[in-house]
């Protein structure tokens, strides 16, 4: 029986841990032969690309910095060399710096904007060269970029909300080819950088209709729908899996 992704070639940028694991496991699942790339975690990621070749998948793990604009075409370049193509392009990694205005440094903004913001322009404009018609492109964003209720959290804030004026404008960029682009919004999402039993993962709920976290693979299931067939009419779009954070 044939699955949703069957041939695809997914390139998720941001894949060894968490969501992106998760993403990478569905994506696979699916069908995808999936590449995965990651900066300090190597043994996550080597451990992942194994379990997906175990289950009868294919799955490669390259280290790159999302913070280098040329480690980034390198490693998409790579992949597309060996694959053959790009046709789905998951923007995943990302950094949070707190720190309220009057101690945030110039460091810390281009730190936030430089892999939240630029990478995914630069990841973006690589993959495109390797992209035929009809491709995919998601960007895990958050539900900060629409609400955020709480001090020392701006540049995070921003950042991601630079991903929506982005995505609106290549929307229509891309519509010649047939490609889209949309931004994943996860609200809490239980990992081990933000896990639902500490105190601060308990706090976050009184902010939420639905007072759990959620899931990885909550999220990897709507990736999964964007990155299909059947969502060859959602462009330009901020779609929330935030369990009412935004309500």
């Amino acid at each position: 029986m044939a699955t949703p992704l069957q041939d695809k070639i997914a390139f998720i940028n941001g894949g060894s841990r968490g969501i992106g694991a998760a993403i990478a496991r569905r994506l696979a699942a699916d069908g995808a032969s999936v590449a995965l790339t990651y900066h300090g975690s190597a043994a996550a990621a080597e451990a992942l690309a194994g379990e997906i070749e175990a289950a009868g998948g294919r799955a490669l793990a390259l280290r790159c910095d999302a913070a280098d604009p040329a480690s980034l075409r390198e490693a998409i370049d790579s992949v597309a060399s060996r694959l053959g193509r790009i046709d789905i392009l998951v923007n995943n990694a990302g950094v949070f710096r707190a720190g309220a205005i009057d101690t945030a440094t110039v460091e810390d903004f281009d730190y936030t904007v430089g892999i939240n913001v630029r990478s995914v322009f630069a990841a973006t404009q690589a993959a495109l060269r390797h992209m035929p018609q009809g491709g995919r492109i998601v960007n895990i964003s958050s539900c900060n970029a629409l609400r955020m209720p709480m001090p020392g959290a701006a540049l995070y804030a921003m950042s991601k909300s630079a991903l929506t004026g982005l995505v609106k404008g290549l929307a229509y960029d891309l519509a010649p080819r047939a490609i889209t682009i949309n931004n994943v919004l996860p609200g809490p999402v239980d990992t081990d950088m933000n896990p639902e039993h500490t105190e601060f993962g308990q706090s976050l709920h009184r902010f939420m209709a639905l007072q759990r976290h959620g899931r990885p693979e909550e999220v990897a299931a709507m990736v999964a729908y964007l990155a299909g067939t059947e969502a060859g009419f959602v462009t330009g779009a901020d779609l929330l899996i935030d369990g009412g954070f935004a309500a």
